[in-house]
């Protein structure tokens, strides 16, 4: 006599219910902290011995070539493009290049000795003072362009 394990999938994970417990399967550990992810790509560089072609001039040259090849994928595209219908292929593509620009800007990191993490919340905080929302609700002024 056997037992079926209902499974239900979402984008990117699978919920499974086993003994009143659900297990969430994702294609990453989802423990993976930004730093961990930071010594995986590090890693990675070492074993193919790459350091020594990742100038500060090549890294901002690799991350601006990423970048655009990211907005290339929308060459020609309408202002508007509803995200619900990209298809499977075009969205592994756009994975594929966002993949691509985090790892350099973590190899910038790496260089800088930058804490992303901490680097984007206090940048956060430097545009709430730039951005209070009394003066940019709904507007896209920027900052000095406020009265």
């Amino acid at each position: 006599m056997g037992f079926s394990i209902p499974v239900y999938f979402f984008p990117n994970f699978i919920v499974t219910k086993i003994n009143l417990k659900i297990i969430l399967l994702t294609q990453r550990d989802v423990n993976m902290t930004l730093q961990e992810l930071k010594l995986k790509v590090i890693e990675f560089r070492d074993e193919r011995n790459w350091k020594q072609f990742h100038t500060l001039k090549n890294l901002l040259i690799a991350l601006n070539i990423e970048c655009a090849e990211l907005q290339e994928l929308f060459l020609w595209e309408g202002d508007t493009i509803d995200t619900s219908k990209i298809d499977h292929s075009k969205r592994e593509k756009i994975n594929e290049e966002m993949g691509d620009i985090i790892i350099y800007l973590l190899y910038l990191s790496d260089y800088f000795g930058i804490d992303l993490l901490e680097a984007a919340s206090k940048k956060i905080e430097i545009n709430r003072k730039k951005y209070p929302i009394d003066k940019s609700f709904n507007t896209s002024k920027k900052y000095s362009d406020f009265d």
